[in-house]
């Protein structure tokens, strides 16, 4: 047993170690970029500098791969003055889930700060003489800008040569990629201008407030809608920032919870990724495995140890692999998977074959992802997480606990769920037949 906590806890300390080199890589990138921001800034006053990325930085340490960052660079506009008007069906571009959908931003009467700023700019008209906010002219408007700022940056011996290239910036893009050399490493940084507007704070429907999380996080994270680029005549509705304002607020509690995310992301990145050109796991993914996984096992005890942990999280993975449903952890109805397209009928085999023997697969290695063809699926065990959930009544933690007993990382002392187990199991036994 203690062989086994220090296997985990080695694992764990190899990444954590890894994360404070990434960190400073990202800060010297991170430096680069405020200073060509400053300078789209002194162009054009309404991008503004957003100083606090530390939200950005505390995802790129977590995140063990080379995914780009995104940067939301805010517009100095009275969000609260555009109104919102809904897409028609075929507006909006098709693969898009983004939780609300896309939507135009009507600017409003004549005469305003924001109509002046517009006209410059550019709007697009619609039906009934309804004036929009275009973004994609506000893109190609940052884009000229940007471009401007790395000359200045260059002129003015700001920026070293090979500080920053932008070979990446593309016409049809929905971001505009800047390559930035970050010490030895370079990092790809996304940029996209957002309208901010603030909103009631979200209500998730049929599902406790805050529960796991600590008291007002989820008012805290959803008090503002962003509106990003969905295509040149829609915007649509960006989950990044309460995403990332969620996961800082689980990193207040106490237990091993990120750690957890962190060896299943280096899991994720050594074994479960893209392979022959198919749809693997992404970071995204764990990430709001890990916050479901907050919300469903809420009590401190279930969050004790590092392997219990983890199994928590992976319980929650296999259960949305074999159903093929991730839900989005702000709007349920919108199931991550579909846009993305993993290779369910490999990676599940991957997943549940970690989950029964993780032993080989807690070190490191630059090769082949570990082999497992010939894994044979437990058929109790897909059962399980194949049950039929249009109702909910799966979708809840005593469902969890039977995943976790069938495991043997099951440690309960609550008698309250103990019952509820109980009377959950005794109805799935009716439902699934006993294997001989």
């Amino acid at each position: 047993m203690a062989g086994s906590a220090s296997r985990w806890h080695s694992c764990l300390g190899v990444i954590v170690s890894r994360e404070r080199q990434r960190l400073e890589h990202f800060q010297r990138a991170e430096d680069i970029l405020l200073t060509l921001l400053e300078g789209v800034h002194a162009l054009e006053p309404r991008f503004l500098v957003d100083y606090a990325r530390n939200l950005e930085a505390f995802e790129f340490a977590l995140c063990s791969s080379e995914d780009a960052v995104t940067v939301e660079v805010p517009l100095r506009i009275d969000g609260d003055a555009l109104r919102v008007l809904a897409c028609q069906p075929g507006d909006s571009p098709a693969g898009n889930h983004s939780g609300l959908g896309t939507c135009y931003l009507e600017v409003p009467s004549p005469g305003t700060d924001l109509e002046d700023w517009t006209s410059t700019v550019g709007v697009m008209e619609r039906g009934g003489g309804v004036r929009c906010l275009a973004p994609g002219k506000v893109l190609q408007h940052l884009k000229e800008l940007l471009v401007s700022a790395i000359v200045q940056c260059q002129r003015r011996f700001l920026l070293q040569p090979g500080d920053v290239s932008a070979e990446n910036l593309r016409e049809d893009a929905m971001e505009l990629s800047l390559l930035i050399c970050g010490g030895w490493k370079t990092l790809r940084f996304d940029i996209v201008p957002v309208v901010r507007k603030w909103q009631e704070p979200l209500r998730l429907k049929g599902r406790l407030s805050d529960r796991g999380f600590p008291a007002g996080s989820l008012r805290k994270a959803t008090q503002e809608a962003h509106f990003v680029p969905a295509s040149p005549h829609c915007w649509r509705s960006s989950s990044h920032l309460p995403i990332l304002k969620l996961l800082q607020a689980v990193d207040m509690l106490k237990g091993p919870r990120l750690d957890s995310l962190r060896v299943l992301n280096q899991i994720r990145s050594q074994d479960w990724g893209e392979e022959a050109g198919k749809g693997g796991l992404t970071f995204k993914h764990l990430k709001m495995v890990l916050l479901w996984s907050t919300e469903l096992f809420p009590s401190p005890e279930d969050w004790q140890d590092l392997e219990g942990s983890v199994y928590r999280l992976l319980v929650i993975l296999l259960r949305c692999l074999a159903t093929q449903r991730l839900p989005h952890f702000l709007y349920p109805e919108e199931n991550l998977f579909q846009g993305d397209r993993p290779d369910f009928t490999s990676l599940y085999p991957k997943v549940e074959s970690f989950a029964w023997d993780p032993q080989r697969f807690l070190h490191f290695h630059f090769d082949l992802p570990v082999h497992t063809k010939g894994w044979k699926a437990d058929p109790r065990t897909q059962a399980l997480l194949q049950l039929p959930a249009e109702d909910g009544s799966y979708w809840d933690t005593a469902y969890f606990d039977i995943l976790l007993s069938q495991f043997q990382v099951y440690r309960l002392q609550d008698g309250v769920r103990h019952s509820a187990m109980s009377q959950l199991l005794s109805k799935i036994r009716q439902e699934i037949p006993q294997q001989s």
